[in-house]
């Protein structure tokens, strides 16, 4: 079993950054695809970046692309967000995901694992 737990998330002015950690139990994270997702009030949930176990591969959604990074530290179980040039359409409630198994799909649909989401609102 695999626990995740997000942090960093808060109130921020547009223009302004944040970084979101998701720090994960288990010895098996570095086989883990992990994403971040998010949800706006009355939006579907989107998928925002992805990272591959070795994190020679990323993703991002259009909307990001170019202000967030995502990075992950295989040796502290940690997956990060790093997020600049926030907007006010980035609020949002953002949860980090894992994925063990492989995918044939990039990037990979379908999560194992989720954390319980940290509220980001970006003020104008």
């Amino acid at each position: 079993q695999v626990q995740l737990v997000e942090s960093g998330g808060g109130l921020v002015q547009a223009g302004g950054s944040l970084r979101l950690s998701c720090a994960a139990s288990g010895r098996t994270f570095s086989a883990y695809y992990m994403g971040w997702f998010r949800q706006a009030p009355g939006k579907e949930r989107e998928c925002v970046a992805v990272i591959s176990w070795s994190g020679g591969s990323t993703y991002y959604a259009n909307s990001v692309k170019g202000r967030f990074t995502i990075s992950r530290d295989n040796a502290k179980n940690t997956v990060y967000l790093q997020m600049n040039s926030l907007k006010p359409e980035d609020t949002a409630v953002y949860y980090c995901a894992g994925r063990l198994r492989a995918s044939g799909s990039w990037p990979p649909v379908g999560y194992d694992y989720w954390g319980q989401g940290t509220q980001v609102t970006v003020s104008s």
